[in-house]
């Protein structure tokens, strides 16, 4: 990989944890934990950790009897990971060939990564061989894009204003939504005990113009979609009547959301 190919993912992963973590993601990390049963001294492998919020706060539970480790294939989300948090041990590695040795962890969490694994199938059957048995899995994902209105009508604007392909970028974290889908894949792949339990949360972003950004800036790069300037703008600017509807005296944005936590235990 070259320095400037390097240069770019580090600055899109910077942006993903600037934007859409505080705004987003962070506020499930506790949620997952809770889920997965994490306590002091167990050891924890955080599957797809991007710039490592879940992992981060599974650290502070484990404690030092414990350990945390984290995977990612994104080397630029690994080097923002490691300087937040440099006590946990960082892999670059794919979900479907985990480079764990058999019955390495206690729990497995991963959240909002498994939409996009090339064969999910494969990711949940690694996660159970690195389990104990009797280990804990814990697995969030979004809610249908329907059920997120918010998110639905942003993923209308762009269709219109910069093609499908952006779109589908922005609607591609929604894509696993359907409990019933869960449940089938989960079960096909061994998992034991399997229970979907649906929470709600609440997008919060100072404006409507750093939402989108969150998207045009911080998402798409990392999907490897690049908006030139002009249409950076064009998009902020309509963006502002289209998502009015969500914007507080304040002149924050707030709305809601709703994210699936998938348990099970390895048999």
């Amino acid at each position: 990989m070259s320095n400037d190919s390097l240069q770019a993912q580090i600055e899109a992963a910077t942006g993903y944890e600037d934007l859409p973590v505080p705004a987003l993601t962070q506020q499930w990390a506790e949620r997952v934990l809770d889920a997965a049963q994490i306590r002091s001294g167990d050891r924890v492998l955080d599957v797809a950790c991007g710039t490592g919020v879940l992992a981060r706060s599974a650290l502070e539970r484990v404690g030092s009897s414990g350990s945390v480790s984290g995977i990612d294939p994104g080397l630029g989300m690994l080097q923002v990971a490691e300087r937040l948090a440099p006590t946990v041990e960082w892999r670059q590695g794919s979900a479907e060939s985990l480079a764990y040795a058999n019955q390495s962890f206690d729990a497995v969490v991963s959240q909002f990564g498994l939409m996009f694994f090339a064969d999910r199938h494969k990711a949940l059957q690694e996660m159970l061989r690195v389990l104990t048995p009797g280990g804990r899995l814990a697995v969030a994902v979004w809610d249908l894009l329907e059920n997120i209105p918010a998110y639905a009508t942003e993923v209308a604007l762009l269709n219109r204003l910069a093609g499908e392909d952006t779109a589908n970028a922005v609607r591609a974290p929604f894509q696993l939504g359907a409990r019933s889908d869960l449940e089938k894949l989960f079960g096909e792949a061994g998992v034991s005990s399997v229970a979907i339990a649906t929470h709600k949360g609440t997008g919060h972003f100072p404006s409507v113009k750093i939402m989108v950004e969150a998207d045009l800036r911080g998402w798409l790069p990392v999907m490897g979609i690049f908006l030139d300037e002009e249409q950076i703008q064009s998009i902020l600017v309509e963006a502002e009547t289209a998502l009015d509807r969500y914007v507080t005296a304040k002149g924050s944005v707030e709305f809601d959301v709703s994210a699936h936590i998938v348990t099970g235990l390895r048999s």
